[in-house]
C-alpha cells in the first residue's frame, strides 16, 4: 500500500547537506541579513506507509543563511528527538533521559537569542544552534512544562511570546502562557474545555486571546494501538477513555515513545459528539473571564489574523468542513477555503462569511500586524492532500481583491513568509520567501518575491529537493 505523503513533493531526503557559495539568479536585497528557516517532517527508519501519518514525521529544519546580497549557505538536519536520534543511531543530546518522542517538526523560531524548534500536544521543543543542529530540550529555562506549541505569536509592541498549549494529558484544560523577551514564561494560566481537543492555533488581538475548542479530539483506542501489548489494550483503552479529557494524567499507561516505531499513526479524530466553538478571554484575564461562542462544526488549522473592530473581533481563518473524518494519513478531508468570521462580543453571535472558495492554506499576514487590523494577506493555493499547487496568492481586504502569481507547470509552493524592507515600511512594502519545488528536476528554490507585485527579486537554487513541510520564519541576524 502506497502512502502520498512519503512519495513526491513529500518523500523524505536521506542525507544532511551544507553548501556554501550558492548559486543566485536575480538580486538579494541588501537588506537581508539573516536566515529564512523552515521545518516540516522527513521521517528517518523502517516505516509502514499504511501506518504513517505526514505530522508525525521526524523533524528536519532547512536554512539559507542571506548575507552582503549572497547566499552564504544551506543546511538541513534533523531535530534529534530521542525517537530520531535512535533512528539514525546516535547518541542522545544533552538533558533528554527523561523525553520521548520524535524531534519537533512543525515550526520554527527565534526568540530571546535562540532558535527554537516547536510541536504540539505535548512533545517536547528543542533549542538548536545557528547552524541548525540540536542543543537540547527547550522548557524556557525550566519556566514551562507539559509541552508548547507550534504557533505562538510574538506581540509586535512588547516582542513577549502568546501561546496556547494542548496535549490530552492535560485532562480538559489547555494552557494560555506568555513568555517574555528574556525567554522564561511571565504567565500562564489554565482554561477548560470541553475534552481532549486538537487546539493547533490561536488568536491574538489587542486585548483578547480567542481559543479554538473544535471537534478533532484524541482517540484512545488508536493511542493504545499503536504503543501497548495487544494482551493489554483493553484495560487500557478503558482507563484511557475513562480519564481522557476529564482529569489530568502526568503518565499514562503505554503512550510513552522512546525507540523508533513502524506505526506512526497519530491519535486524533474528528468526533461529531465534540461541541465547536470559540472562547474569548481578555488578555489579562482567567478562566473565569471566557466567553464561549457556539459555531457550525468544522475545524481550523490556521487563522490568518485577527483584530478587534469596535465590540467585534474580526478572524480571518482557513475553514475545512471535517478533519481527520475519513483519511487518517494527513489533511485530506476536502478543500479548505478562507473565511471571515466576526464574534460579536455584544451579544452572542458568530457571523461567518466566506472570503474565497479557492483551496489554500499556510495563510500569512506582515508580522508587524499580528493582532491588528491588516490590508493583506498571503497564502499558496494547495491542491489534493495539501499537495501543492503552482499559484501563490495575495488577498486585498480593503479592495476586496486577490491578486494570484502562477509558477508554471510542475511547481508546487509551501508557506510564505513577509519580511519589510525596513522597520519602519508600508505593510506590503518588502518581500515574501518561501521554498518552489520543480518537480521535472526534483529540485528546489527558495523564490525571494516583490510582496508588492509578486514578481521574483531572487532565486536560491537548490541541488535537491526541499519535501512539502509546515512552516519557517526570517530570523534576522542579532
Amino acid at each position: 500500500m502506497g502512502n502520498r505523503y512519503l512519495e513526491g513533493v513529500f518523500a523524505p531526503i536521506e542525507h544532511e547537506y551544507t553548501l556554501t557559495d550558492l548559486k543566485v539568479t536575480g538580486a538579494i536585497p541588501d537588506h537581508l541579513d539573516g536566515r529564512y528557516l523552515r521545518n516540516g517532517p522527513n521521517p528517518v527508519g523502517e516505516l509502514d506507509p499504511a501506518l504513517y501519518h505526514w505530522f508525525i514525521g521526524d523533524g528536519m529544519v532547512h536554512g539559507v543563511r542571506l548575507r552582503d546580497g549572497r547566499a552564504e549557505w544551506y543546511r538541513n538536519r534533523w531535530v534529534r528527538g530521542p525517537v530520531t536520534a535512535r533512528a539514525l543511531d546516535e547518541r542522545l543530546p544533552r538533558r533528554m533521559d527523561d523525553v520521548s518522542g520524535i524531534g519537533a517538526n512543525t515550526n520554527v523560531i527565534g526568540h530571546a537569542g535562540r532558535t527554537l524548534a516547536l510541536i504540539e500536544g505535548g512533545v517536547p521543543n528543542y533549542e538548536l544552534t545557528e547552524e541548525l543542529d540540536t542543543v537540547g530540550v527547550c522548557d524556557f529555562d525550566g519556566t514551562l512544562t507539559g509541552g508548547y506549541t507550534a504557533h505562538p505569536k510574538r506581540d509586535p509592541e512588547t516582542g513577549e511570546l502568546h501561546a496556547v498549549s494542548y496535549s490530552f494529558q492535560r485532562g480538559n484544560k489547555v494552557q494560555y502562557s506568555v513568555i517574555g523577551v528574556d525567554g522564561r514564561a511571565r504567565r500562564t494560566v489554565d482554561i477548560e474545555v470541553s475534552g481532549a481537543p486538537m487546539m493547533h492555533d490561536f488568536s491574538l488581538t489587542e486585548n483578547y486571546i480567542v481559543f479554538y475548542d473544535l471537534p478533532v479530539t484524541f482517540d484512545a483506542r488508536q493511542a493504545v494501538e499503536m504503543t501497548v501489548p495487544r494482551a493489554l489494550r483493553l484495560p487500557v483503552r478503558l482507563l484511557l477513555s475513562a480519564l481522557v479529557g476529564r482529569v489530568p494524567i502526568p503518565n499514562p499507561p503505554g503512550t510513552r515513545q522512546n525507540r523508533p516505531s513502524r506505526d506512526r499513526r497519530m491519535p486524533y479524530r474528528w468526533n461529531p459528539r465534540y461541541p465547536a466553538r470559540l472562547g474569548v478571554m481578555p488578555r489579562a484575564g482567567g478562566n473565569q473571564d471566557v466567553r464561549w461562542f457556539d459555531i457550525e462544526p468544522c475545524y481550523v488549522f490556521h487563522p490568518m489574523n485577527a483584530y478587534e473592530d469596535g465590540d467585534t473581533i474580526v478572524l480571518d481563518v482557513v475553514r475545512y468542513a471535517t478533519m481527520f473524518a475519513g483519511d487518517y494519513h494527513g489533511p485530506n478531508d476536502g478543500p479548505p477555503a478562507l473565511d471571515r468570521w466576526e464574534i460579536d462580543l455584544s451579544g452572542s453571535k458568530v457571523r461567518q462569511n466566506r472570503v474565497d472558495d479557492r483551496a489554500q492554506e499556510f495563510s500569512r499576514v506582515d508580522g508587524r500586524r499580528t493582532g491588528r487590523r491588516h490590508r493583506y494577506g498571503y497564502a499558496p493555493a494547495v491542491g489534493v492532500d495539501l499537495g501543492g499547487s503552482p499559484q501563490l496568492l495575495k488577498h486585498d481586504f480593503v479592495a476586496g481583491t486577490t491578486a494570484a502569481r502562477s509558477f508554471g507547470p510542475g511547481k508546487s509552493l509551501g508557506e510564505f513568509v513577509f519580511e519589510p524592507s525596513a522597520p519602519d515600511a508600508a505593510e506590503d512594502d518588502g518581500v515574501l520567501m518561501g521554498f518552489v519545488y520543480d518537480a521535472p528536476s526534483d529540485t528546489s528554490d527558495l523564490a525571494i518575491l516583490d510582496a508588492g507585485t509578486l514578481e521574483d527579486v531572487a532565486r536560491v537554487h537548490l541541488p535537491h529537493r526541499v519535501p512539502a513541510g509546515f512552516h519557517g520564519n526570517w530570523i534576522p541576524s542579532a
